[in-house]
């Protein structure tokens, strides 16, 4: 089966780029609610599933023991772009469990935010692995490893205690056969698995709802949904998608990017877990998808879907702010 094309991207009024891609919303019974494309292919789902491997965190009573807030779960489960914020509060998560940044093996980039990032220019040689999108990910690996009496050194690696416990998770959650042979290397250097987007989005409906979680993990799911939602800067950062459709309909829309044009959301009140790909990893493609995907769910109330659309089907400008084209999703998806 062949993937449609489902973002389209303009220039004047000639289509210059086409993306394709696969999309799956599902219920908490795994019912399948929505779908374009092949849903059932493996995808590493990358960084869109963060909220899942901070499940240890929670679960092992680290984030309790270290006092840890909404902002610290949701930054134990961000793509973070760097900002002063989130490079502080990383940094005290690592505190908490008497580390540093030493402690971190993601490795360092800069900021993805511009302004931030021209500090961070004028100011240092280099940045270190707390400016790394993934440094609160990684701080929350560390403090439950700490926490559970287990030597963070290593962490990162496959066998490591804590990669163990995540690859159990992921299973629990997805359904899908995980091990060696579905695993790659994540920019953060984390085992990363392949798995189809059905089971992604099942996962993200599980996690949503509670529904065939044991108490523990269903109430550790809905503490980290929450905190993110509660919380989308600490998620994300400024200008950053994921913000900003968590705040298009406030405490009631969870979305997390991943690299390569993954997507993971839920609706909880709704019970909705989606997933997508757009299939030759465009960010541009992907956060149009999600945004009208997530609209699709919303038809009763206008405010929110027709927000929602705009973010899905949106003008591009150039330097000067001059109106040269846009980007549109496809009429599958509604309008």
């Amino acid at each position: 089966m062949s993937n449609p094309v489902l973002v389209e991207v303009t220039r004047g009024d000639l289509v210059e780029s086409r993306h394709r891609g696969a999309v799956i919303a599902v219920d908490g019974d795994g019912r399948t609610l929505f779908a374009l494309g092949e849903t059932e292919a493996p995808v590493f789902p990358r960084s869109a599933c963060k909220a899942m491997q901070a499940l240890p965190l929670v679960e092992s009573g680290a984030a309790d023991a270290y006092g840890f807030g909404a902002r610290a779960l949701a930054l134990a489960c961000a793509s973070h772009s760097g900002e002063p914020e989130h490079v502080a509060l990383a940094s005290e998560m690592l505190a908490a469990a008497g580390r540093d940044v030493g402690a971190l093996e993601c490795g360092g980039h800069w900021s993805n935010d511009q302004s931030t990032l021209v500090e961070q220019a004028r100011a240092l040689e280099k940045p270190n692995a707390l400016y790394n999108n993934c440094s609160g990910k990684h701080a929350g690996f560390i403090c439950a490893c700490c926490h559970s009496g287990k030597d963070p050194a290593g962490y990162v690696g496959y066998d490591h205690p804590i990669q163990r416990e995540i690859r159990s998770v992921m299973v629990d959650l997805t359904g899908a056969v995980i091990g060696r042979d579905n695993c790659g290397i994540d920019g953060c250097s984390i085992p990363t698995y392949a798995v189809p987007l059905k089971g992604l989005a099942g996962g993200f409906a599980k996690m949503a709802t509670g529904i065939g979680l044991d108490p523990l993990r269903a109430d550790a799911s809905k503490r980290l949904i929450d905190a993110c939602m509660a919380e989308p800067f600490y998620v994300a950062g400024t200008k950053r998608a994921c913000t900003r459709l968590m705040k298009t309909a406030p405490g009631r829309i969870f979305a997390k990017t991943g690299a390569e044009g993954v997507f993971c959301a839920a609706i909880p009140e709704q019970g909705i877990g989606i997933a997508l790909k757009c299939e030759d990893g465009a960010t541009r493609a992907a956060e149009a998808m999600v945004a009208a995907t997530l609209a699709r769910f919303f038809a009763d109330e206008p405010e929110i879907q027709a927000a929602l659309m705009a973010q899905a089907n949106r003008p591009l400008r150039n330097w000067k702010g001059v109106h040269v084209g846009g980007v549109r999703v496809a009429d599958a998806f509604g309008r």
